[in-house]
Formats: C-alpha cells, sequence, structure tokens
C-alpha cells in the first residue's frame, strides 16, 4: 500500500516526531511505501488567499457562483474586463483558462494524494483541533472538484448536497496531547471526532476513518510513552487492516 503522512510539528526533537519514524519503520517493516509531508520544513504556506480560487473551480459550478468568485477576488478595470469577457463562454472555457494559474504547491499536495492508497496524520492537538499550518493544509487542498462536489442542493445550502470524491481506502490520525484521557471522554474526543474525523476525512469519500490518541504525553511516565511509540509502530505494521 501506497501511504501518505502527513506531519506537523515545529520540534524535530518532539515527541510527535518519534511516533513518525515509529510509524515510518512500522510502514516500511510490512512492505508499505510512505512519502511523508513535513509541512514545517516545507514551510507549508497554510493561508487561503485569493489566488487558491482556481483551484476551487471545475465544470461543476454554475456560471452565477462562478462570477461571484470573480467579483470577490478582482477590482475595478480588472473586474469589468473579467465580467465581459464571461458573457459569452461557457464555464469549461473558464476553466481551461484559470487552471493554469493554480498554485504549484496546492497542485503537488493534490498529485500525491491521488496517488496515495491510504493517509496518515501525525500532530498535536492545539486548541481542541489542528495545528493552523495543519488545517491551512487541508484548506488549501482539500478543494472543490477535488476533494469533494456539490449536488444542486448542495449549492442552495444544503449540508447533505456534498458528494465525495475520495478514493482512499483508510485515513489514520494520530495525536498527541498536554489533557489525559478522561477530558477527552468528557467531550474533547466528540469535538474532534464531529469536526475533523467525520467532516474533514468521512465526509470527502475515505471508507475507514481512525483516529489514535497518545494522551498526556508530557505528563506519563517513560513507561507509557515507550508504550505509545510501540502502538505506532504496530500502527504503521497493521495500516492495511
Amino acid at each position: 500500500m501506497k501511504v501518505l503522512t502527513v506531519y506537523a510539528n515545529p520540534n524535530p526533537r518532539s515527541f510527535c516526531h518519534a511516533v513518525l519514524e515509529q510509524f515510518s519503520q512500522g510502514l516500511a517493516s510490512a512492505g508499505h511505501t510512505n512519502e511523508v509531508v513535513d509541512l514545517y520544513a516545507m514551510k507549508f504556506n497554510p493561508v487561503l488567499q485569493p489566488r487558491d480560487y482556481a483551484c476551487w473551480i471545475d465544470e461543476t459550478v454554475p456560471m452565477e457562483t462562478l462570477k461571484g468568485m470573480v467579483h470577490s477576488s478582482s477590482s475595478g478595470i480588472q473586474r469589468w474586463a473579467i465580467e465581459k469577457w464571461l458573457r459569452n463562454k461557457e464555464v469549461s472555457d473558464v476553466v481551461k483558462l484559470v487552471h493554469r494559474f493554480r498554485p504549484r504547491d496546492v497542485v503537488e499536495q493534490q498529485k500525491k494524494i491521488a496517488e496515495a492508497d491510504g493517509l496518515a496524520i501525525i500532530a498535536p492537538v492545539w486548541f481542541v483541533g489542528f495545528p493552523a499550518i495543519l488545517k491551512g493544509w487541508i484548506e488549501r487542498v482539500f478543494t472543490y472538484g477535488f476533494a469533494y462536489h456539490l449536488t444542486a442542493e448542495g449549492w442552495n445550502g444544503e449540508i447533505g448536497g456534498r458528494i465525495p470524491l475520495f478514493k482512499q481506502e483508510k485515513a489514520l490520525i494520530m495525536s498527541t496531547t498536554l489533557f489525559n484521557e478522561k477530558a477527552y471522554h468528557a467531550g474533547l474526543g466528540d469535538a474532534m471526532k464531529r469536526l475533523i474525523d467525520d467532516f474533514g476525512f468521512r465526509y470527502p469519500g475515505i471508507k475507514k476513518v481512525e483516529h489514535v490518541y497518545f494522551y498526556s504525553v508530557g505528563a506519563v511516565d517513560a513507561a507509557m510513552r515507550q508504550d505509545y511509540l510501540q502502538q505506532a509502530f504496530a500502527l504503521g505494521k497493521e495500516f492495511a487492516l
């Protein structure tokens, strides 16, 4: 199996990095291939900007919505010229044009995802969610036309009108935490499951989403941390199960 592992921690000596190393070794021991995307090391820009709109356009976008995107991302004479050009064009004409201007870093990440059979995410929990650089990676890379489409109902605001496009068999999320297991059973885990596991990964179509927590890594003893690392290795070795 070809796995894409997205890693987000700025400290190369962190426990998160030890998890990454053990997980990678586990994958290798089972014969899987693993490409690691280290977001901090590559200085990935997590900020979605108007130039990213080119990645959110395909033939299924309603023309009126497309015009609204153009209107919000251009100004003055530029907006007037673009709107004039749009008058006699089909959405397919616009797609061919704007796709030339898709940010290369996003296209590169989408290609890596498309080629992967499974995804793995390794990051700490900050403010009951992903680090900003990882959240921004999802916002910029999981675009319309790549991660999902919308039905007519979806364009009219119905959440059930989202069509999943991802084909990966599995996503494994590994999170290191500050707080203990009790805190996550009391509500933090449910919040992350709804926002990250369900909406972020199941909703775009990934068949199996598993989220593993390494609780309170700064407070547990050395034996427990070693158990966590052994678990990370096993998660890699048994990834295809």
